[in-house]
């Protein structure tokens, strides 16, 4: 007698929610203790904690657009989309734990974190500020961390060598004649 798999989806889901919660908790304590455009130095001249607001795209790309309305309602609506995507992406690998299915969890939990912003405030909450030597990074968020996190993992598997397995779930053994 075969056996279905013990589904994880609600495991992947958590995550996905924790990554959601610690981003909204962040924000929430960054807007309540942090005037925009001040900062608490963390380590002198690498890490802040800054107060800003974005209210274009990655990297405040479209953010002095004309149409700041329409950018965030095209900004919700792919957000929306790709988080849509990554949940039905989800609910198919939710049979087990894989690099992928982790790395979409962080991507769902990231996109539902600015997604929130964009329709409850117009504009995403960013306060991590890194500086290396000269360089500036741009600040970001947790939920910007997370899915670039989740997509440095998809990347990640798409150059690992992949193991055929056979549909029993046994490695597969090419046999010469």
């Amino acid at each position: 007698m075969k056996f279905a798999a013990p589904r994880r989806l609600h495991w992947l889901l958590l995550i996905s929610a924790l990554v959601f919660i610690a981003d909204r908790v962040a924000k929430t304590w960054v807007a309540a203790h942090i005037e925009i455009g001040d900062a608490i130095p963390v380590i002198p001249r690498v890490l802040r904690i800054t107060h800003w607001t974005n209210e274009g795209a990655a990297f405040s790309l479209f953010a002095d657009t004309a149409s700041p309305h329409l950018v965030n309602r095209v900004l919700v609506g792919f957000n929306f989309l790709v988080a849509l995507g990554v949940l039905i992406a989800l609910v198919r690998l939710g049979s087990r734990f894989t690099l992928i299915s982790v790395a979409l969890a962080l991507v769902l939990g990231g996109a539902m974190g600015n997604v929130h912003d964009r329709i409850a405030y117009g504009s995403v909450v960013d306060f991590i500020e890194v500086h290396i030597f000269s360089y500036h990074w741009p600040d970001f968020n947790i939920a910007d961390s997370s899915i670039v996190t989740g997509a440095c993992l998809l990347l990640l598997d798409s150059l690992l060598p992949k193991r055929n397995l056979e549909p029993s779930g046994k490695r597969s053994t090419e046999q010469s004649t």
